[in-house]
């Protein structure tokens, strides 16, 4: 029992995964997107009175035309945000070049701010001071909240949201790609899919599978139906 216990004691911490490099916000929103954009799409072309290859038409262009605006749009945020991140580096690099006593004095501060002592703050920055790059990295992450070594990549956020929202918009393309001709069968399938990958990023993020499940099955049942009921409100206006 003793052995144990001691034994429990001395287990190192467990593993903590990755949560800062961006590629599960990209996979996830992607996804997500792709599912509930397209079903939402389909349900609005049908519901206004389209026939089957009117819809999978309509489903194929938002499936193009969307993981590509997906891609674009998350290509030049992460591109423009790490852009903003070296901007204020470069700035932080220049300061710590041209006013090296006062930035280890706000460094210093800053330690004191987290309950170590004075002298011992002033130890560590002079120690840290010593080693630019290093330095750099330290005021980084205390003033910017980032690691400039660790910036996420565009490129991959960019192909993550290509991929991940062209495979979302194609699930409610199946059935009718296999030759249904009734929608609701899209419905039924993109609805698993949204329970599937609502549970599982709920599961990843140590939230409620159920919650999880309902969340994104209930947003896209509302994006769906209201899209419906545009259509089929605009299809019986105009025919």
């Amino acid at each position: 029992m003793t052995d144990a216990l001691e034994q429990e004691t001395h287990n190192p911490e467990p593993h903590h995964r990755d949560v800062s490099g961006g590629r599960l916000r990209p996979a996830v929103f992607g996804a997500m997107d792709g599912l509930v954009t397209n079903v939402s799409l389909i349900a609005g072309v049908g519901g206004g009175g389209g026939v089957r290859h009117t819809v999978i038409l309509s489903g194929l262009a938002g499936l193009v035309a969307g993981a590509f605006s997906m891609a674009t749009g998350e290509y030049t945020s992460v591109k423009s945000q790490n852009e903003l991140v070296g901007a204020e580096v470069e700035i932080e690099r220049a300061a710590l070049t041209n006013h090296p006593r006062e930035e280890l004095e706000e460094l210093a501060a800053s330690f004191v701010q987290m309950g170590v002592t004075p002298e011992l703050a002033n130890e560590v920055a002079k120690q840290i001071s010593t080693k630019p790059e290093v330095a750099l990295q330290v005021h980084a992450r205390e003033e910017l909240g980032v690691n400039p070594d660790e910036l996420p990549s565009p490129f991959q956020a960019a192909g993550l949201s290509f991929i991940s929202f062209a495979i979302g918009a194609a699930v409610p393309l199946v059935p009718l790609l296999l030759g249904a001709t009734v929608l609701w069968l899209s419905f039924v399938v993109t609805g698993v899919a949204l329970a599937v990958t609502g549970g599982i990023v709920a599961r990843l993020t140590g939230r409620p599978i159920v919650v999880g499940v309902v969340r994104q099955v209930g947003l896209a049942v509302l994006a769906a139906g209201v899209t419906y009921a545009v259509g089929r409100g605009i299809g019986a206006s105009i025919s």
